[in-house]
């Protein structure tokens, strides 16, 4: 027999094989099975897309709320022509959408009209959401089944199938409903991510120090919400700011510059719009270091406020200098200084690389050249006769020896912004010592309290990186964080700040509450002396 024969011959017996399986009872019910499911949720889709809203009144909007299909989840609010709001408030298969998008007159002249009418826009806001809510489910639950019932008398046209289709339209919209009730985290509303205008995120998002104290009340922040976007919708001569706490320092983090010109209009944009005390600034100002570059750390003295820096490895002698010497500038190396009631300490990077190059890591991890500079620096802090709050360094390889020293750590170098805890400190053996002349490696006052624990920052590049953000084909984007200090110089929150990389406009604001999320987790233990696994992972940017 020749191979086309057994070919030929194979085929019939598996089309034969095919035939009898398609034939079999169990075979035909799981087939039938499949068409009633596919049919049940391709109906509840495009119920739910096409019919999935109602409108509700929040405070003085006539708002849109519409459910869709979604694997994330999540919940975005559109308040034209400000921006929208997106919020992780629950976990997926279906998204929430609310629209701001009008205003009811009467109501809206009765704010303006009434004293303390704006306070009082959002008293009722969260009995009108949950109500707009609720009647949302249902609808989205009737109409997923009805939805469901009428593709299926089209496709089928039989009563048992049709009624299964109904009951697994059922299941499939009422799980989804539930499952997003279930994983519900009403906290959220704390931590918005904001996309819109710049100048408009303080007066959407309003004011972290109140967020960060009260992040667990949803019904306040809703309320605060409601009654911002009020305020903004019905001013029509300017934008209002929101009213800053008297007891709240905000700080601006700024890192790797590297020459662009735009970045001084953002930054004092920034200042101006978010009611900033001080500037820090983690390095890398300039790229080469020369003479000519000096003049770009001119526009500091425009910026109107106290601005902190630290030399980064493209930042020459002669740049730290001229940064030096700008009436408003205050240069660390190896030094502490207080602004508006902080006190900070912070030194430069030891090494100068402008060409980019890489020194051969050492083989003892404890001589690196940017270890010891932090461990410079950790002594420099023990030594100090009052708490620093937080340090400044433009490597984060700098940063492990100052893990249990100060509770927050400023760097930049990577172009990427980062957030983590370091590594616990280990006791050494010389801080068991009974000599009272060597330093404890914490700023704990007994040695049996746990040192403190440290949180990393890293900044994105503030300048995009300059022109080596646009060898990629889509531009490093330009990042910068504020940072909301209480009371007691303790971080409360941040607003990590993103504008699309050269060229493009679109701005993202994301807040971020200390405390109110739990993905930033301690990293096992490690000594002062970390090993290269413990060092922070180094873009290729020295």
């Amino acid at each position: 027999m020749g191979i086309f024969q057994r070919v030929s011959a194979a085929l019939r017996s598996a089309a034969a094989f095919a035939g009898r399986c398609g034939r079999n009872r169990w075979t035909r019910r799981a087939r039938t099975a499949a068409m009633v499911g596919l049919v049940s949720i391709g109906g509840v889709i495009i119920g739910t897309m096409l019919f999935a809203h109602t409108t509700l009144d929040v405070g003085p909007f006539r708002a849109e709320m519409s459910i869709s299909p979604s694997f994330k989840g999540g919940t975005e609010i559109d308040i034209p022509p400000l921006g929208s709001l997106h919020l992780r408030s629950h976990d997926g298969p279906i998204h929430l959408k609310v629209n701001l998008g009008s205003l009811d007159q009467s109501r809206t002249e009765e704010l303006i009209d009434r004293p303390g009418g704006f306070s009082a826009a959002g008293e009722n806001a969260v009995d009108d959401v949950r109500t707009g809510m609720m009647r949302l489910g249902v609808r989205t639950l009737g109409i997923g089944v009805l939805s469901a019932l009428i593709l299926a008398t089209l496709i089928f046209r039989n009563v048992r199938r049709i009624a299964a289709a109904g009951v697994t339209a059922l299941v499939v919209t009422g799980g989804s409903l539930g499952l997003a009730a279930g994983t519900l985290r009403p906290d959220s509303i704390a931590e918005p991510r904001y996309e819109g205008l710049l100048v408009n995120a303080p007066s959407v998002v309003g004011d972290a120090r109140k967020i960060a104290d009260n992040y667990g009340r949803y019904a306040d922040q809703l309320q605060q919400i409601v009654s911002n976007v009020s305020r903004v919708y019905t001013t029509v001569s300017a934008l209002p700011s929101y009213e800053p706490a008297g007891n709240t320092t905000r700080i601006l983090h700024v890192s790797d510059l590297h020459l662009n010109p735009s970045s001084w209009g953002l930054i004092r944009t920034v200042v101006k719009t978010f009611d900033i005390d001080a500037v820090v600034d983690t390095g890398d100002d300039v790229d080469w270091g020369s003479a000519a570059e000096t003049s770009y750390v001119s526009s500091i003295s425009t910026l109107g406020v106290p601005y902190i820096y630290v030399r980064g490895n493209h930042d020459s002698s002669a740049i730290q200098s001229a940064v030096a010497k700008q009436k408003n500038a205050v240069v660390l190396d190896n030094t502490i200084t207080t602004v508006d009631g902080l006190t900070i300490a912070g030194i430069g990077d030891p090494e100068f690389t402008p060409d980019k190059s890489t020194t051969e890591p050492p083989e003892d991890p404890a001589t690196s050249p940017l270890l010891q500079s932090g461990q410079q620096l950790a002594d420099t802090v023990r030594g100090h006769d009052k708490r620093v709050d937080f340090a400044m360094v433009h490597d984060p390889a700098m940063a492990p020896p100052l893990s249990g020293v100060v509770p927050l750590v400023l760097a930049g170098h990577l172009h990427q912004r980062q957030v983590s805890l370091l590594p616990a400190p280990s006791p050494s053996p010389s801080a068991s010592s009974t000599d009272p002349a060597t330093p404890s490696p914490s700023i704990s006052a007994s040695p049996s309290t746990p040192p403190i624990p440290t949180r990393l920052m890293v900044e994105g590049s503030t300048g995009g990186a300059g022109l080596r953000g646009l060898e990629k084909d889509k531009p490093t984007p330009l990042e910068l964080s504020v940072l909301y200090f209480d009371e007691n110089h303790n971080l409360k929150a941040y607003d990590d700040i993103q504008l699309g990389g050269t060229g493009e406009s679109n701005v993202e604001m994301q807040r971020n509450v200390i405390g109110a999320s739990d993905d930033i987790l301690p990293s096992p233990s490690a000594s002062l002396s970390p090993s290269p696994a413990d060092i922070p992972e180094i873009q290729p940017s020295r």
